[in-house]
């Protein structure tokens, strides 16, 4: 964790209590766990289907435990909701370890489990797609590491990609399309820059700069000249940040304008979330930046009905296994034997989650409608809403 200056110290020192765990991905880039073409697992329409539920129940990483309950009781919320359609729902603890992650993987296809939505970390991921390959079992993931998906094994966590090609559409319709890039030189930072980058060359915005920085304040502060300069000589008329609330992002929201790239002459962009935790919106240097959020009436909607079932707020991520159970529950209702397999399960319409619509795509990753959102007065205004469906606007 970075060691602030004094005006920034304030701020940040409430927003470190955010889980690290927000960005899933924390491994080295591998290959697609798996292999094979996620076939599936025939099922049987009449009778319950078996889900297992892959959590890292037993973790002894901070914040896990919580995490934990918070994902079991979303995807048992989740087949409370799905009416008619019968799901047999098993719940396998990994401890959050790659090794146990697989053992609860093959306990539960030995248990008649049609597919596996978990678990948490892309390492465990990878593991437990690769253990039931041979079993012709699909995984969804509660990783958002676009590294690890493909053959059997699918990704729910929001991407750095969806998150990127939103906002620089966004952008380059706005005529913000002459972007820096600014990235923290560590794998999430590196995967960031490579989602903006693409994101741009689709959009039709353009990258007129790239600034790596070392993930400390002395990489930060050393920055920030580059910055301004490659800004300017680029005449640069967006920054695209990766550095989300926990890390750099308090310290560039407050150096930046000092040295000359305010709002008035710069528009600030964000890869992370800037609404999460509340306080990071007191930041005077992200007033009128812009960054991506999922629809705000459907995920107010979960958090209310969480918080009355469960008696607590839902962890920013509980969405996902709601996400997984209902995909697969709006399968099951189709009727078909094959309702599991990667052609199902990568229809192009998608599904309803609780953050709005998404769809799995062939190769892994997914696709998840997105708001683009500013911050206006310290509170979050919406400029451009989430899209309800494909093929509209806000793709």
């Amino acid at each position: 964790m970075f060691a602030v200056l004094p005006i920034a110290r304030k701020v940040l020192a409430r927003l470190i209590a955010v889980l690290s765990i927000l960005w899933i991905a924390a491994c080295e880039p591998m290959g697609p766990g798996g292999g094979g073409g996620g076939a599936g697992q025939p099922i049987d329409p009449g009778a319950p289907v078996s889900v297992a539920l892959l959590v890292p129940h037993g973790s002894n990483a901070p914040g896990e435990a919580a995490l934990a309950r918070d994902l079991e009781a979303a995807a048992r919320m989740a087949v409370a909701d799905l009416g008619g359609v019968k799901i047999d729902l098993r719940v396998y603890g990994t401890a959050g370890q790659p090794g146990q992650a697989q053992q609860a993987a093959l306990n539960a296809v030995a248990d008649g489990a049609k597919i596996i939505i978990g678990p948490l970390h892309a390492e465990s991921a990878n593991a437990v797609a690769v253990a039931v390959a041979p079993k012709n079992v699909n995984v969804l993931a509660f990783s958002n590491n676009p590294t690890i998906a493909g053959g059997n094994l699918f990704i729910l966590g929001q991407t750095f990609d969806n998150t990127a090609d939103r906002l620089t559409r966004y952008a380059a319709r706005q005529s913000k399309g002459r972007i820096l890039t600014v990235y923290s030189n560590n794998l999430a930072g590196q995967l960031g820059q490579q989602a903006i980058a693409k994101a741009a060359a689709n959009s039709g915005a353009q990258i007129v700069g790239n600034v790596p920085y070392d993930f400390s304040q002395d990489g930060v502060v050393a920055a920030v000249p580059q910055i301004v300069s490659s800004a300017r000589t680029n005449s640069a008329d967006a920054i695209f940040l990766t550095a989300n609330s926990a890390g750099a992002l308090p310290l560039f929201a407050q150096m930046l304008p000092e040295n000359g790239l305010d709002a008035a002459s710069m528009q600030y962009i964000g890869l992370a979330r800037w609404d999460t935790p509340a306080q990071t919106l007191e930041l005077p240097g992200l007033q009128g930046g812009w960054f991506a959020m999922p629809d705000t009436g459907k995920a107010a909607r979960f958090q209310a009905r969480f918080q009355q079932t469960n008696g607590n707020q839902p962890h920013p991520i509980a969405g996902l296994a709601y996400d997984g159970i209902a995909a697969v529950g709006a399968l099951v209702k189709t009727g078909k034997r094959d309702a599991l397999s990667k052609s199902s399960l990568t229809q192009s319409a998608g599904f309803q989650g609780v953050d709005g619509v998404f769809r799995l795509r062939r190769d892994g990753t997914n696709q998840r409608g997105l708001a683009v959102a500013t911050v206006r007065d310290k509170k979050v205004v919406i400029l451009d809403p989430a899209p309800r469906g494909f093929g509209g606007a806000g793709f």
